[in-house]
């Protein structure tokens, strides 16, 4: 009976922990938290002032293009003055600057039809009739690469329904598509992208420093898992059948550099000094912990003070640039804390919950303090995470993929999409320049 009490007492524990998890103490994201959970707003400026431009201010005006990229220019000279003489046309010259106002509109926008005419001719020897032949890039679709790209930034980076795409084209472009081809022009993009695709994977792979990060993906209801690797510039993602570390030591074979991730098991393979470990996400973890009692709010405050001077060490090394300082802190942060931890990881602990997250930091200790020693490195995750968020709101808008071949398009696409945000690059302008040559064979445009 005594031991089917303390089970009881332990889920009741666990399930009250569960209760007060949110956005602020863990990894759910902020629109799954209760209507009752206080947000962190900001405090007010040390001065005193309340946020935003004070009374007075200039403010900044939209600026003005320069003359070379205006298209037309109207001019509008006075009638009268105000003493009441009327300017004769003789008298209009311009007397300083004139004043600038520009204003940016949208011409017309209608899809340009071009019929191709395949003509018949009949021989003069043979008497036969010979039928001339379209070209390649023209007889491969109906639609050509620009419209083929609208229609994947649509669907991909706007995330716009299928039907919704239909009624965007008639309504902007004058075009006719149908859902079906919707999906057939996703399916022909994404098969032109399979080159680029294992390119990104391979120039990841190669990169000193990547974020790695990963999240939920639905095949047909069942759960799957989508993966994304991401540095500065590139990004991929594939689709994989779970979170297991399997796939994460399939997707990081060949890689040598630095992995920043959160504490997932599924990294456990690397080794520590090739690991960063995400101080955001043990933020949160602190604060869970500084919100329960005794021994266990004692370790959560201890962790969120540590974290502070984590974050404050590196605010600092972000406006000098000096790594010996930001060393120098990193290992009076080591030895000043590291002994904190300890006695929380003991066996006498008094809390369960704490010395079970204290021994894990313990077992991570070298890839907690990573960002120190390398250039390529920064202390958080949050690249990763930024990145993953398209992806998620594509997820929960589109309730997954349909099929297999359907989920590595989607990781194709999902992949030019990013990497394109992150070189401050044109989607539409790469994807146009990638179909146009698909449809005549030549090689694919490059994401380097």
């Amino acid at each position: 009976m005594d031991r089917r009490i303390q089970q009881l007492e332990a889920r009741v524990e666990k399930l009250e922990r569960e209760l007060t998890r949110s956005s602020r103490n863990s990894s759910r994201p902020p629109s799954t938290d209760q209507p009752g959970v206080k947000r962190v707003v900001r405090g007010k400026d040390p001065s005193g002032r309340d946020q935003g431009a004070q009374p007075g201010h200039e403010g900044h005006g939209r600026e003005l293009l320069p003359l070379s990229a205006v298209d037309e220019l109207v001019e509008y000279w006075p009638e009268r003055c105000v003493c009441g003489h009327v300017f004769a046309a003789c008298e209009l010259l311009a007397a300083g600057e004139p004043g600038r106002h520009q204003v940016e509109e949208l011409p017309v926008l209608s899809a340009v039809v071009v019929e191709h005419r395949v003509q018949r001719v009949r021989c003069p020897d043979c008497s036969r009739r010979t039928r001339g032949e379209l070209p390649a890039p023209v007889a491969g679709s109906v639609f050509g690469p620009r419209l083929q790209a609208a229609i994947a930034c649509l669907s991909v980076r706007n995330r716009v329904s299928r039907r919704d795409v239909v009624e965007l084209c008639e309504e902007l472009f004058g075009a006719r598509i149908s859902t079906g081809t919707v999906d057939r022009v996703l399916a022909r993009t994404a098969d032109a992208l399979e080159g680029t695709h294992h390119d990104l994977h391979r120039r990841l792979l190669a990169s000193p420093a990547i974020n790695m990060d990963e999240t939920g993906w639905r095949l047909k209801g069942r759960q799957r898992a989508l993966w994304g690797m991401f540095s500065e510039r590139h990004a991929f993602f594939h689709v994989a059948p779970s979170r297991h570390e399997d796939h994460a030591k399939q997707l990081l074979a060949g890689h040598a550099g630095v992995v920043t991730s959160d504490r997932w098991w599924g990294y456990t393979h690397l080794p520590l000094t090739r690991r960063q470990v995400c101080w955001s996400h043990l933020k949160r973890d602190f604060q869970a912990h500084a919100e329960g009692l005794a021994a266990e709010k004692q370790f959560g405050e201890m962790g969120l003070e540590l974290s502070g001077r984590v974050f404050w060490a590196w605010e600092v090394f972000q406006n000098t640039g000096d790594r010996r300082q930001l060393r120098s802190t990193v290992r009076g942060l080591r030895r000043q804390y590291k002994p904190l931890i300890a006695g929380y990881a003991a066996k006498k602990a008094r809390n369960r919950l704490c010395r079970g997250m204290a021994r894990n930091l313990l077992k991570l200790w070298p890839a907690l303090w990573t960002f120190a020693a390398h250039k390529d490195v920064e202390p958080t995750n949050n690249h990763a995470e930024r990145s993953l968020r398209g992806a998620v709101i594509y997820r929960k808008l589109s309730l997954g993929s349909q099929s297999e071949d359907g989920e590595q398009r989607i990781a194709r696409l999902l992949s030019a999409s990013i990497t394109c945000r992150l070189q401050q690059r044109s989607l539409f302008d790469y994807l146009s320049q990638l179909l146009a040559a698909d449809a005549r064979a030549g090689p694919a445009a490059s994401l380097a």
